[in-house]
């Protein structure tokens, strides 16, 4: 059996009318790589010292694909952002920015966010099972 074409994803269409320019018409992934791109820059430029840019610029990251799973919840039309099925690319956004913004919340040193289960887990890998 020979494939001889694919669908676009659910909400692939264009978020504005072709007379619009290239950029904003797809306004929404647009925005989603602004928002990571600074987000990336405010860590990279960051006092590796404090951490403190270092944390926000990495919560920007995270903020920005949690920011591309709501427009792709909300929005008919995402142009580019829409990848898979809209509950695929839900999931996966979602998942992933949450993730970077919990390791980013708890990351040592004087971490944001206190997880009681941490505390030992050093222990707990390092303990050698014979």
């Amino acid at each position: 059996m020979k494939t001889t074409g694919t669908l676009p994803p659910e909400g692939s269409g264009t978020a504005l009318h072709y007379s619009h320019p290239l950029p904003v018409r797809q306004w929404p992934i647009t925005l989603v790589l602004a928002v990571a791109c600074t987000g990336l820059a405010i860590a990279w430029f960051g006092d590796s010292k404090s951490g403190l840019l270092t944390k926000a610029g990495l919560l920007t990251v995270g903020g920005s694909l949690l920011l591309a799973a709501v427009l792709r919840l909300l929005l008919p039309e995402v142009g580019m952002l829409a990848v898979r099925s809209r509950f695929t690319d839900i999931s996966v956004l979602s998942f992933l920015g949450a993730v970077i913004v919990l390791l980013t919340l708890v990351t040592q040193p004087d971490p944001w966010l206190h997880l009681s289960v941490l505390d030992n887990i050093g222990q707990l890998i390092g303990r050698r099972h014979y």
